[in-house]
């Protein structure tokens, strides 16, 4: 009934894919540089930024805003740092890291060794589980202007860059976490 007055939203969305949609399980495509800088591309940019802060995520990819496209970006705020507790800070390798957008980014692996923390998609509502990924890595592709650009991250950085590089490819979190960890994020309020 909703749909015969107004029609339904289509992509880029102000909301996020959620598991289920078939564009979060897609190969997602290549963007041609000469493309990036015009107003399709730019208006998937700008929305991935305001889906991405308006759900306090740390790192969205176009995929899950309904565009298959290889786009991701990543930002932790100040205010996310101040959350944490020193110790989280330092056992995680969290640190405050600025807007980044990376188009077509290709991602190489430079320390091959794992670490196991909870992990959470904004894609899987509600849930997290731990999932192992590389301490240090490096990425490189082009930014929102179309420029080459290559950043090393380790700690947390270097997860976020993970998880949004595995939507490029249609992977999510649950691939690869440990599932006897896989928890409903709000599940002692439900026994209360």
């Amino acid at each position: 009934m909703k749909h015969k007055i107004k029609p339904p939203p289509s992509p880029p969305y102000c909301h996020v894919c959620q598991v289920g949609d078939p564009v979060l399980r897609s190969q997602a495509a290549a963007v041609d540089p000469a493309a990036i800088t015009g107003p399709e591309v730019q208006k998937v940019i700008n929305n991935m930024v305001k889906v991405m802060r308006k759900f306090e995520c740390v790192g969205v990819s176009a995929p899950q805003v309904g565009v298959p496209l290889r786009i991701l970006a990543l930002e932790y705020p100040q205010k996310m740092l101040e959350e944490s507790s020193p110790a989280a800070r330092e056992v995680r390798g969290l640190s405050v890291q600025p807007l980044r957008i990376f188009v077509n980014p290709r991602l190489r692996v430079l320390d091959g060794r794992t670490v196991l923390f909870q992990e959470a998609c904004e894609s899987i509502t509600g849930f997290s589980a731990t999932v192992p990924r590389y301490l240090s890595v490096e990425v490189s592709g082009l930014n929102e202007k179309g420029e080459a650009v290559t950043w090393q991250a380790s700690g947390w950085p270097a997860r976020i860059l993970q998880h949004e590089m595995d939507h490029l490819d249609g992977v999510l979190y649950i691939d690869r976490m440990d599932s006897k960890t896989f928890i409903n994020i709000k599940w002692p309020s439900y026994n209360e």
